[in-house]
């Protein structure tokens, strides 16, 4: 969320720079870099790198669409610029309400996955990340409630926080890598084929979700000729580079069967051969503060896209009334969260919300090709942009059908089912 100048309330090119690392480096990378070795092995890093592409090529439509619709609506307003206020767009707008409800569950479940490892309430692990995972959520819940003024201040230390965090622990975790055998597991030969890279790519491109926020910020933006297309570029740019490293320490730090046992908190493992149980405990509180951060944010976030939504017409008005003083949608974020993180395993929530991301996504590329004269954008990249999405959300159902058909079905089952509440929505009842 955007972060106020002292002096002024237009936001400078430094905070929206931190409002997009923010948005991506929330509890993303620590949610799902452990799934990410599983699937690419020594190929992570290339993994990472090639979602973090098609996070660029994007961010590049968002940018054009930024500058020439700028609208704290951002996402939804881009969309409904496109193809007017349709079922489908009513389709695609619902479906980034679910989505984000989806990466709230992921937030959750990495949340539960850390937790346990600094105190054990019951002694069985599974039931104290449940615990642990409602007890978050519900919490965020409440503090979205009190005051959006808190929920800013925990965002804008935890940014802070998380990067201070991260950056020693590449730059220890390099120093690290001289000598330590496990290196040679970067190496070509332990890389999955190109097939297998692409969806391990696909299946985390959710931790690169958050730098569309900026859109939201673009009205408020000194000089936004200049800066909204820096601010996309550095932001986004600054992430890949950040996570490359952190998968190539990962991976050249740990054998693969300890990344295996250690999958839902590997950066946590990581540490240990660097700075002991002391590292182990360091980043396990990070991921704890980044991870709360991230909910809390994207509470206020979801909330906000079903009341635009609404106010669009793309679902009923009563989601624009209010409860507590605060959006109906706060609340039923809240417990399809609390439902789907209690319910699906990790993988099934990462690929349900990369995919939805992607399919958002290739709709806003295709937008920015469809309206590039009035944008002034280049055809060609926001066409790349569009086919680049459109065939990775394709290439991660394809191979997600045989290894995680419970995740396919999920992001299927929520494409159909906001297409039909849209379709009886505007067809029937509004």
């Amino acid at each position: 969320m955007p972060i106020q100048s002292k002096n002024t309330d237009k936001i400078s090119l430094r905070e929206a720079i931190s409002i997009g690392i923010g948005g991506m480096v929330g509890g993303g990378i620590f949610a799902v870099l452990g799934l990410a070795v599983s699937l690419a092995q020594g190929g992570t890093p290339i993994a990472f790198f090639f979602a973090g592409i098609i996070a660029s090529l994007t961010a590049y439509s968002y940018s054009k669409l930024s500058l020439a619709f700028p609208d704290r609506g951002g996402t939804v307003k881009f969309i409904n610029q496109g193809f007017g206020k349709t079922v489908f767009s009513g389709t695609i707008n619902n479906l980034l309400w679910v989505s984000y409800i989806v990466m709230l569950s992921l937030y959750a479940s990495a949340f539960g996955s850390y937790a346990p490892n600094l105190y054990q309430l019951t002694g069985k692990t599974s039931m104290d990340s449940h615990i642990y995972l409602s007890a978050i959520i519900v919490l965020a819940t409440v503090i979205n409630y009190y005051s959006i003024s808190v929920v800013s201040k925990i965002e804008s230390f935890a940014v802070i926080v998380k990067l201070i965090i991260l950056l020693a622990f590449v730059g220890i975790g390099i120093h690290g890598l001289f000598g330590n055998p496990n290196l040679e597991q970067l190496a070509i030969s332990n890389w999955e084929s190109p097939l297998l890279l692409l969806t391990g790519g696909m299946v985390i491109f959710v931790a690169y979700e958050g730098f569309e926020l900026i859109a939201n910020a673009a009205p408020d933006m000194v000089n936004p000729e200049k800066n909204v297309s820096k601010a996309y570029n550095y932001s986004v740019w600054f992430v890949v580079f950040l996570y490359v490293i952190i998968a190539i320490v990962t991976v050249g730090s740990l054998p693969f069967k300890t990344i295996a046992k250690a999958e839902d908190y590997v950066l946590a493992e990581a540490a240990k051969p660097m700075l002991g149980q002391v590292g182990f405990t360091i980043i396990t509180i990070a991921a704890l503060i980044s991870t709360f951060s991230a909910i809390n944010a994207s509470l206020y976030g979801g909330s906000r896209v079903s009341f635009e939504v609404a106010e669009d017409d793309e679902l009923p008005h009563h989601l624009t009334s209010t409860l507590w003083n605060k959006p109906i949608g706060l609340l039923i974020t809240a417990v399809l969260t609390l439902l789907i993180a209690n319910t699906l395993e990790l993988e099934s929530i990462s690929t349900a919300g990369s995919a939805g991301f992607l399919l958002i996504f290739a709709i806003v590329n295709y937008v920015a090709f469809k309206l590039s004269k009035q944008i002034s954008g280049k055809r060609i990249i926001s066409l790349f942009g569009f086919l680049m999405c459109a065939i990775a959300f394709i290439t991660l159902l394809i191979q997600q059908y045989t290894s995680n058909f419970v995740g396919v079905i999920v992001i299927l089952s929520i494409i159909l089912c906001c297409f039909v509440i849209e379709y009886v929505y505007k067809k029937h009842v509004s």
